[in-house]
Parts: C-alpha cells; structure tokens; sequence
C-alpha cells in the first residue's frame, strides 16, 4: 500500500530505507495523549508510513495501539510502517539500553522498531524519573562513554530489537566520536537535528552526507511552542515574507515550502501536526519543485536560530551545541567542545 518509490524514501548506510517524509508524535504537556494516537491514524491514512516518536514523549502506548490499529483493518502492513523510538538520558548506561527499548516495545506492541536513536548525547541520573533534579531543583548528570552506549544499541540490531541505529542532536565532533571508535560494526544512519530555514544546518549536512550519514530534520516548521522548551517571544517561522512570497508563487502554504526545501537538499524531513487539514496538507510535497532562485532566497533566511537550546543542560560536558547570543569561542575554551 505504502508508496516507496525512490523519489520517496532514501536508502540507509545499513541498506534498509527510510521514507523522506515522516509524521512527529511529540505532545505538549497540556495535550491529552489521546490525540497523539488519534493523529497517528489520520497520518497513515492520509499516506505517512514514518512514524517518529520517542520514550520521552510519554504516548507510545497511543501511537502503538493506532498503528496496530491500522494494520489490522488492512490499511498498512508492519512491514509498511517505519517507526522511530529514542534512547532517553536516564537510560544511557549500556547495561540500561535494551531495557529500555524492550519496554518501549512492550508499550508499543510491536516485535521491533525500525530505527533505534540515541535522543541527545548527554546522560542523566538513571531511574524511573525522566528529568531528574536534586534537592535544589537542579538536573542530575550522570557520566556515560557514548562509545559504550552505541555499542549497547549495536547489541540491539544484531539482536533483532531494531532495525537500524542512529544518533540524534549530535554535532560533528560527536558523531567522529562514535565513527572513530575502536571495532565500530555499523555507523549511524542518521542523525536527527533540529533543522529549518531559520536554522539550516548547511556546514553539518555537509559533513553528514559524504559519511553517508543522513540528516533527520524536526522543527521543520518551527517548532511545537512548547513553554517548557521555547521563548515565547521566538519568531513564527511560517509568517515569514520570503517563505509566504514563496508559497504565494506555487500556489502551496509556507509549510509545504518549508518542507520541500529540506527535500530537495536531501534531507529526511518530520512535520508534526495534530490538526487533520494540516497533516493532509503537510503530506503534499511531492508534487511541485522550488526554483534555484527560490532555494537560494530561502538558504538566505539562515540566522543560526534555534527554538530549542536545551538551555537546561549547558553545563553538561557533553551539551552539543551553542546558545543564541552566547560566545561560541568562550564556550570552547570553558568546554573544550567544538560547535557545528
């Protein structure tokens, strides 16, 4: 049923694909969990096959259910559903890694998932409390080798738990890390960054793409708004001038040009959206091309802006990458890490 043409998937270092397009299942706080199943069933029926979703996000109960849900009336086969979960921080300890995807399984309902990512490259105090904070209200670190983790997620694929393997909110430096490690047996398959116009990662896709390394864009449309993670005052990336001037001229909303920007550029893009119209809408960008000259104007709108900092691990020795408006070079020098 699935639509894998090669225009619509990208064929991973490890040799499974993965589709170009895929459907994020992150709720707010103030979102019942309900709606993130509810959303998963529009988003399979309307034609997303990659489902991206994570133990942090707390609903892979609800998103499992709509998945199997859709298998048993006929609409996909498992073997048309390629669905993502993430190694939480309290879980980075290698002895803690299958645990950890043995439960989202179990949540989920599934016998493996298709692609297994480390969620960030920093770890937290391990327990059954995903934020961790001591008595002054500050967050627990742990200190994990990320060569130990990956080789524990290694264990999982050779295992059968999952497909493929890959990192995510790594910068270059941590991801040479891991390809530098001693008996390394698979790379990762991809990197998953926050990646959109206003943030358009140009120097770490160059570095992913000859290692062969894909490039997994979230926030392509700006970001969920999430008071715990992003400035109220951040811009509304879909009312930019260029991006509306852009879509006016195809006859297609900002969010579908946003969209097939990081298509062409060969990047595996995420659009969450519980609003039906929306993930109807967010799924046709396969049909139109942008222009050099809209490519161009659209690469200009780069500002190095991120939504989401994680300001609240900077002090982590592993934290992976700058703060708007913080010096980069003095960050270094009190780190020791280097930025992309």
């Amino acid at each position: 049923m699935t639509d894998l043409r090669p225009s619509h998937s990208v064929k991973l270092n490890d040799g499974h694909c993965m589709p170009k397009l895929g459907f994020g299942t992150y709720t707010t706080e103030d979102t019942p969990k309900s709606k993130a199943g509810e959303a998963t069933r529009v988003a399979i029926d309307v034609g997303f096959c990659h489902i991206d979703a994570a133990c942090f996000y707390q609903n892979e109960e609800e998103v499992g259910q709509a998945i199997r849900e859709k298998i048993a009336d006929g609409t996909v086969k498992r073997e048309d559903i390629f669905y993502t979960t993430k190694l939480w921080h309290t879980f980075m300890r290698p002895e803690l890694v299958r645990p950890a995807l043995e439960r989202s399984l179990k949540k989920l309902g599934l016998d493996y998932v298709d692609l297994f990512v480390i969620h960030e490259p920093f770890a937290m105090k391990p327990g059954e409390e995903l934020l961790p904070r001591d008595a002054n209200g500050k967050f627990i670190f742990d200190t994990v080798d990320l060569c130990d983790t990956w080789e524990a997620l290694e264990k999982c694929k050779d295992e059968g738990l999952t497909r493929s393997i890959g990192v995510s909110n790594f910068n270059h430096q941590q991801l040479e890390l891991i390809l530098s490690e001693p008996g390394l047996k698979y790379k990762p398959v991809c990197n998953q960054v926050e990646c959109h116009p206003y943030l358009n990662q140009s120097k770490l896709l160059a570095f992913c793409k000859p290692k062969d390394i894909v490039l997994v864009a979230y926030g392509t449309l700006g970001s969920s708004r999430d008071p715990r993670w992003v400035d109220k005052d951040s811009p509304h990336l879909l009312e930019d001038p260029v991006l509306k001037a852009i879509a006016k001229k195809h006859g297609r909303s900002p969010g579908q040009v946003a969209l097939r920007f990081q298509l062409q550029r060969g990047v595996v893009v995420l659009a969450k959206s519980f609003n039906e119209k929306r993930i109807r809408e967010n799924f046709q960008v396969f049909d139109f091309e942008l222009a050099p000259e809209d490519m161009k104007a659209i690469e200009g709108l780069n500002r190095n802006f991120r939504y989401l900092p994680l300001k609240f691990v900077t002090d982590h020795p592993n934290y992976p990458f700058f703060l708007k408006n913080i010096d980069c070079e003095l960050l270094h020098i009190t780190t020791g890490i280097s930025f992309i």
